[in-house]
């Protein structure tokens, strides 16, 4: 009784070893290995094709990105988890239309565009980013943030809609006060 017991307790792991979240890393793009990003096996990705990454991307647990009409994720990013990325939106047509949704093409209210996510960008767990947004480089896009627009360089991004509330340079001005030695590092990109 005792071995049935410990072999049911030895499938039973190593099953759950296959399900939990686990980062997948050598991002094949358009033939060419990206090294250094890293993406969630349980991270939905739909049109991969049209997903473009930057290296060093990183793209943690349970998000949904939606790429059939375009995203650009540029280099050193983070999308943390439970983020979703898509670029349409069927939620004004769907009322709009009601029933008769699916008998019509080129529908009034759907909402398409490609997006872009600049370099060194942190996209908080939970975020939406919808059709047609831009970020700009070295921003923050906080937890919870409905995120629909353009965005410039450097903004912290928050609440529903999201607005700026802030500029990412004015926090990092107090890590390079302390530690000099990465400003070198920081003006590499930032400028």
């Amino acid at each position: 009784m005792n071995f049935f017991i410990r072999l049911r307790e030895s499938i039973l792991h190593r099953l759950s070893k296959l399900f939990r979240p686990t980062m997948l890393s050598h991002y094949k793009q358009a033939g060419k290995y990206l090294e250094n990003v890293r993406i969630s096996n349980t991270t939905v990705i739909n049109a991969k094709g049209k997903l473009k990454l930057g290296n060093n991307v990183f793209i943690g647990h349970y998000n949904f990105i939606e790429a059939s009409n375009g995203i650009i994720i540029e280099e050193g990013c983070q999308i943390t988890n439970f983020v979703t990325i898509t670029t349409h939106s069927s939620h004004i047509s769907i009322r709009l239309y009601g029933k008769e949704y699916t008998k019509h093409s080129d529908l009034i209210g759907y909402v398409k565009g490609s997006i872009y996510i600049g370099k060194y960008t942190f996209v908080g767990p939970h975020s939406v980013i919808m059709p047609g947004s831009k970020i700009g480089k070295g921003s923050i896009i906080s937890a919870y943030s409905y995120v629909q627009g353009e965005f410039p360089d450097f903004a912290i991004i928050a609440g529903n809609p999201a607005k700026v509330i802030g500029d990412t340079r004015e926090k990092d001005k107090e890590f390079i006060a302390i530690h000099p030695e990465l400003k070198e590092y920081y003006d590499k990109w930032a400028i």
